[in-house]
């Protein structure tokens, strides 16, 4: 899988930390501070999204009165007690992340999420010191599954996009790796589990631990 790569790049909820669970669950609840029910459609919709398209969509959707700084600071502060103590590294991650800077291999993270909270959970986990390139789908123009985001990674650490390996947890991330040029890994997520057999369809290797990758038992679907 590394063969011929010379920088990997991360999304991060549902692919190197386990935290997807926990935004449905602060949607769920900063919906009930407005009085308003969780549409069961809503995870489809907003898929890939930045932080900023997210907090748009919120506030266009369910007509929320407060400002986009407002609705992104109140989810913040929401998620950070949960992301810093209840969100862990995906197993196996630390050791792979280790074993790419034992081999020379570049790292960067290319997230959805807000920079203030990819920022808090790296340091967290005392793994940001790991990482060449930290970026969010905020800082381009638009989020996954445009390739955006995966390109501008690739551009910081100075390496051409089909010498880049993606890992990502959901369809829209995937083909935002595929279309941005580079190889793409699925990894497995119980958040995501009904989308595994289009990940398959989608990704060129399949694992459900960092390990595999190390030891060299994933998937090979390409």
């Amino acid at each position: 899988m590394l063969e011929n790569i010379e920088a990997v790049i991360f999304d991060l909820d549902g692919t190197l930390v386990d935290s997807m669970w926990m935004w449905q669950d602060i949607d769920v609840e900063y919906l009930k501070r407005h009085d308003i029910e969780l549409p069961k459609e809503l995870d489809d919709e907003i898929a890939g999204m930045s932080f900023t398209e997210t907090a748009t969509f919120f506030k266009e959707r369910f007509q929320i009165p407060d400002s986009l700084e407002e609705i992104q600071a109140e989810w913040v502060e929401m998620a950070r007690y949960n992301y810093i103590n209840k969100a862990p590294l995906k197993p196996g991650a630390k050791k792979f992340i280790e074993y790419l800077r034992d081999n020379n291999i570049k790292t960067g993270i290319a997230s959805s999420n807000s920079k203030e909270l990819v920022s808090e959970v790296l340091a967290a986990h005392k793994v940001a010191k790991f990482f060449d390139a930290v970026h969010t789908s905020c800082e381009v123009a638009v989020g996954k599954p445009a390739p955006d985001v995966y390109l501008h990674v690739a551009k910081q650490l100075g390496v051409k996009p089909k010498k880049c390996l993606v890992f990502e947890d959901i369809t829209v991330g995937i083909i935002a790796g595929e279309s941005a040029g580079m190889k793409t890994c699925a990894i497995w997520d119980e958040y995501s589990v009904s989308q595994d057999s289009e990940k398959r369809k989608l990704a060129d290797y399949y694992i459900h631990s960092y390990e595999e990758v190390i030891d060299k038992t994933y998937e090979v679907l390409k």
